[in-house]
């Protein structure tokens, strides 16, 4: 295989990877948040007094799981533009 189709699967591969990584990251934080809220919701009906407790603790969950999505899409926009495996496979 020449190294300009090598270079090419290499680049076609982590175009698929960085949308599994993004999407996957994606729908879990969308999906932790919604039943974290939901969660909210049922407790502050049933212990309205505890509301301003559980909000602050709310945000600071909601803030941990955008955390790990932002992490996610860091590390795919690093294979986006600084990728290590095809710099790996100019230099050899």
């Amino acid at each position: 295989m020449e190294l300009t189709a090598l270079i090419a699967a290499v680049q076609g591969n982590t175009a698929l990877a960085i949308g599994i990584i993004i999407g996957l990251g994606a729908l879990g934080a969308c999906i932790g948040i919604g039943i974290m809220g939901s969660k909210f919701l049922e407790s502050a009906a049933r212990q309205p007094e505890l509301v301003p407790m559980l909000s602050g603790r709310m945000f600071l969950l909601a803030g941990l799981i955008d955390a790990a999505f932002i992490i996610g899409l860091a590390i795919a926009l690093f294979f986006a533009f600084a990728n290590p495996l095809l710099s790996a496979l100019q230099a050899a």
